[in-house]
């Protein structure tokens, strides 16, 4: 029986994989054999990362902000003169934004949703043909859509669009991998909890007092979200559908 983690020799994109989480995954993708394409809206730290990668393994960096229709078409336009087809798309890049009810922007609203849903949607819309030309039946092209735990509960802070937004992506994943499982395109998606990033400064700058919130008692680790991100692109995770797993410690459904 062969290794049914394996991920050698296929093609990823995952955006926002200059830091945080998308950082994580694509590291454990390169090193597992996988030829990477990391894309994130400031190219110094997408260039550095990409170099830091490539020490184990391919990584290139695309620099793009996917939030604005051009640079999203552009990108697009540069993965297919790159690659006849596509094994795995990670939608990573997000953004949020804290304010209090009464205070709370338009702009904060409408930022957040244009990207972690509208061009979420549009560049995987988009990225489907290079999908389709990867997965067959013994192989699906993997999609992995990165949600958040703050869409499934009720989070302390107010980050309003946020929240909605990612509870948006848990359906709309759900709504995708209808569609496209007859394919050979199955998308899925991963709630992370408390890791140290930009994203979440809260966890990265005090993580003995985030860990007093949470029943596994500790923050996430890189190996914690990227061992699910492999499991779900592997043959092991051939049969998810649609799912939204928690990587968390337990905060949403253990406390």
């Amino acid at each position: 029986m062969g290794d049914i983690f394996n991920l050698s020799g296929r093609v990823a994109i995952v955006t926002g994989g200059s830091r945080g989480i998308g950082k994580m995954i694509a590291t454990e993708f390169v090193k597992r054999g996988v030829k990477v394409y990391i894309t994130a809206r400031k190219a110094e730290p997408c260039i550095a990362t990409a170099e830091e990668l490539s020490e184990f393994g391919e990584c290139i960096a695309l620099p793009h902000n996917l939030s604005k229709n051009e640079d999203l078409d552009a990108f697009v336009t540069e993965i297919k003169g790159r690659e006849s087809k596509l094994d795995i798309l990670v939608n990573n890049a997000g953004a949020a934004w804290t304010a209090t009810y009464d205070e709370f922007p338009e702009s904060g609203w409408d930022k957040v949703m244009d990207l972690n849903l509208k061009a979420l949607f549009f560049l995987t819309q988009k990225l489907t043909p290079l999908l389709r030309k990867s997965g067959n039946p013994s192989q699906p092209a993997k999609v992995i859509n990165i949600a958040s735990i703050d869409g499934i509960h009720n989070a302390r802070h107010e980050a309003y669009s946020y929240a909605a937004s990612k509870a948006g992506l848990i359906h709309l994943t759900r709504r995708m991998a209808k569609r496209l499982v007859s394919e050979n395109i199955h998308i899925n998606a991963i709630a992370p909890g408390a890791f140290a990033s930009d994203m979440n400064l809260w966890a990265r700058d005090n993580p003995d007092e985030v860990a007093q919130r949470i029943p596994a008692q500790r923050i996430g680790k890189p190996s914690d979200i990227a061992g699910t991100a492999v499991y779900m692109c592997s043959s092991a995770g051939d049969y998810l559908v649609g799912i939204t797993i928690a990587v968390d410690g337990g905060i949403a459904y253990a406390s």
